[in-house]
This record gives structure tokens, C-alpha cells and sequence, in this order.
């Protein structure tokens, strides 16, 4: 995540979208997680496909049947049940930053925002969501469209990640700090094992872009495919707030150019004054869409004051309305994960979720600050409980 320059003052700069193939719509096959369709954070998209788990939650009409399709993939160790996850993560959680989530087959996957030693998407992989080891660089270098779209930009941010169609996309981010001259691009593989036959990234080129002159900025991007089957993309840090693109289905891609996008939340303040909202994240559930969001300041360490709130709405484009009924267009909603109790004081700035969906659990994969490690960004995955009012909490 990213904020403007007027908004950051000194900071330092560091997933449920689950897209999913219904069954009589297999002409797009979304990213799943692990037992239901999902993946995480990044991972956003929900397959039918043998083995295949992505880190985006639906509940369409595929839900419930990915088991059966995946018989043929290893299935990876569950953490134990009863005790939190977060306090049973260990290995490599440091530095995680703005973290999605996906499974192929026994593998658990995180991608998150790279740095600028050439790490431009870091990666960790697990086999039981407890034990995270770092893996080694997803991409080599910066495409060549993206340091023109984008000058000084130097590495990659806030991946997401689904499973469409026989290939892997990851969307990202480029972009400067405090800027909404950025973009989007997209990274295409057929598996995420390094190891496998086939593998390797394939630059697809630009998604979306946004200049100086838009009034929204061209980051944290999420993909989510709707129960119609159409393809969608949301974004958005800060300016007028979150947004939500039509995609072509075959490419990934915007699906007219030019087209203007869907308002889906923002938070309206006095001109000239800070308007902190970002990371969109959108799944399936109980017949309504959810969108999750962060609120505030990220990236200040341990005097981070991020969020996350989250609404629903019956129609992917909206309203997104809190269990009060606030609308998140007017900077709405209802607390999914805060750091404001002191038993939570040493997790500051919870935010930037991606959702996973494994074997019918939900969980949340986010990044909080560590008071403990000079507030270094760090995993963080909870499990989503849904209440008997239909609203997600996190076990965290």
C-alpha cells in the first residue's frame, strides 16, 4: 500500500476476491483455494482445477465440489485447530508486506511486495500455513513498459494472484511513493512451482494506468470473477478511493478502454485533507459480496494506525454497506481487524488482507507491524469465523 506524499509526513515505505469457474461457466477456470475455491493474498480467485487452490473465496455455484476435483492433488498437513493461527506461525514471516495467499497441491504460496535489491515480488512457501519458509525471486526485473509508464519506479508491490483459464496471473503494482502516476501490470505461469515442467513468468504487459491528471490510483490491484461469470479488477489507494474495472476475460485485460470504472467505497473529507483508503479485496459469500479494506496509514512501523473494515452488497459494484448500514462510499463499514486492545499491542496496523479458503476454512492473510522487531512488517493469518448474523470475525 501506498499513500500520497501530504499524507505521509516522514513515513517509511515497506486477501475474499476469489475469482471462480461455475460450473456451467467453464469457459474461465478461477484461481481456488485450498478446500473450497479459494486462495490468498494475493491470491483472489477460486478453480475447478485439479490441485489447483487460490486465495480467493467464492460461493457460487462451484462451491462445496472442489474437494472431489482435486482428489488427485497431495493435500498439505491443516494446522491443529483451537489455538489461534498467529500464534502458531513460524520461519520466515519477516519482511512480509501487503500478502496474498493461494495452494497448488500440497503447497501453500505467499506473495507480497518486493523491495528494491531485487526481490520485485517476494514469495514463501508453506505445507501446513504454520511453518513459512522464504522462497527465492519470483521475477528478475522490472519490464521495460513499466519503467517508461512509470519513472523511478523500482519495484514491484502488492501482487495478487488466480488461477484463469490453465495459468496463473499475477497482477501487480508500480509505482512512487505518494504518487498515482501508476500502474498494473500482469504476470502469467502455469504452475507456481519453481520446480515443475513449464514453469516461468511471461510479462503479459500493461493492465491499467493511472496519471497525474485521474482522480484514482492504479494500485493494490484484485481480481474477482462475479457469479454471471464476468471478470472484474479492483483497485485503488487513497484520491477518490477504491475502484472496480471490467476485464476481458480472455486477456486479463480491460475490457473497453476508456471505460469508466465502478466508485465501490472512498472516504470523503475536506479538500486538501488526507483520505486514507486502499486494498480492496472482494469474495463470495452467503449470496452477498464482501468487500474488505484498509483504512488509515500503513508503512510508520509501530505508529502505523491502518484497519480493516469490511461490508457487503448484494451486486459486486455495490452499495458496500456495514452491519450498521454505513456505506463504505462514504467511508463506512464495520471493523474486521484493528490493533487498539492491549493484549494487541504488540501487532500494530493490521491490514491489506487477502483471503484463503482451505478445505472449508476461511482465513485472512494480512501484515502487522512487530513492536517486538522495531516494527518490521510481518505475516500474519487468521481464521475467519461467520457468525450466525452472517458476518466474518477474525480469530486473530
Amino acid at each position: 500500500m501506498r499513500v500520497p506524499v501530504t499524507t505521509m509526513l516522514g513515513a517509511l515505505s515497506i486477501v475474499l476476491a476469489t475469482a471462480s469457474t461455475a460450473t456451467a461457466r467453464d469457459s474461465a477456470t478461477a484461481t481456488a483455494r485450498a478446500d473450497t475455491p479459494w486462495p490468498i493474498y494475493g491470491g483472489r480467485t477460486f478453480a475447478r482445477f485439479f490441485g489447483h487452490l487460490d486465495k480467493r473465496i467464492y460461493e457460487g455455484p462451484w462451491v462445496g465440489s472442489d474437494s472431489s476435483v482435486r482428489a488427485a492433488a497431495a493435500a498439505p498437513a491443516s494446522a491443529p485447530q483451537g489455538t489461534p493461527l498467529n500464534a502458531q506461525l513460524t520461519g520466515d514471516l519477516v519482511p512480509t508486506h501487503d500478502p496474498v495467499i493461494i495452494r497448488e497441491g500440497d503447497t501453500y504460496y505467499v506473495f507480497s511486495t518486493g523491495s528494491d535489491n531485487g526481490r520485485f515480488v517476494r514469495a514463501k512457501t508453506s505445507k501446513d500455513l504454520v511453518h513459512w519458509t522464504a522462497a527465492g525471486a519470483l521475477i528478475d526485473r522490472l519490464p521495460d513498459w513499466a519503467t517508461r509508464a512509470v519513472p523511478g519506479t523500482r519495484d514491484m508491490w502488492a501482487p495478487d494472484i488466480s488461477y484463469v483459464n490453465g495459468r496463473y496471473r499475477l497482477y501487480y503494482a508500480v509505482s512512487t511513493f505518494g504518487s498515482n502516476r501508476s500502474a498494473i501490470g500482469l504476470f502469467t505461469s502455469p504452475t507456481l512451482d519453481p520446480k515443475a515442467q513449464g514453469y516461468g513468468w511471461r510479462d503479459e504487459g500493461l493492465v491499467v494506468m493511472s496519471t497525474e491528471r485521474s482522480d484514482f490510483n492504479a494500485i493494490d490491484p484484485n481480481f474477482v470473477i462475479d457469479r454471471n461469470g464476468r471478470h472484474w479488477l479492483a483497485l485503488g489507494s487513497f484520491w477518490t478511493g477504491l475502484k472496480l474495472f471490467a476485464l476481458d476475460p480472455k486477456t486479463g485485460k480491460l475490457a473497453k478502454e476508456g471505460e469508466a470504472p465502478h466508485a465501490i467505497a472512498r472516504r470523503p473529507v475536506p479538500a486538501g485533507a488526507p483520505d486514507p483508503i486502499e486494498a480492496p479485496f472482494i469474495i463470495d459469500h452467503g449470496g452477498f459480496y464482501w468487500l474488505i479494506a484498509s483504512y488509515d496509514y500503513c508503512c510508520k512501523g509501530v505508529a502505523s494506525t491502518y484497519y480493516t473494515v469490511v461490508g457487503r452488497a448484494r451486486a459486486i459494484t455495490g452499495p458496500y454497506l456495514g452491519k450498521d448500514g454505513s456505506a463504505m462510499l462514504q467511508g463506512g463499514g464495520t471493523i474486521l481487524l484493528r490493533a487498539d486492545l492491549p493484549e494487541k499491542e504488540r501487532f500494530r496496523g493490521p491490514g491489506h488482507v487477502g483471503v484463503l479458503r482451505d478445505r472449508g476454512t476461511d482465513y485472512l492473510a494480512y501484515h502487522a507491524y512487530d513492536r517486538e522487531k522495531n516494527g518490521a512488517p510481518t505475516l500474519r493469518i487468521a481464521r475467519i469465523r461467520w457468525g450466525a448474523d452472517g458476518w466474518p470475525q477474525a480469530e486473530d
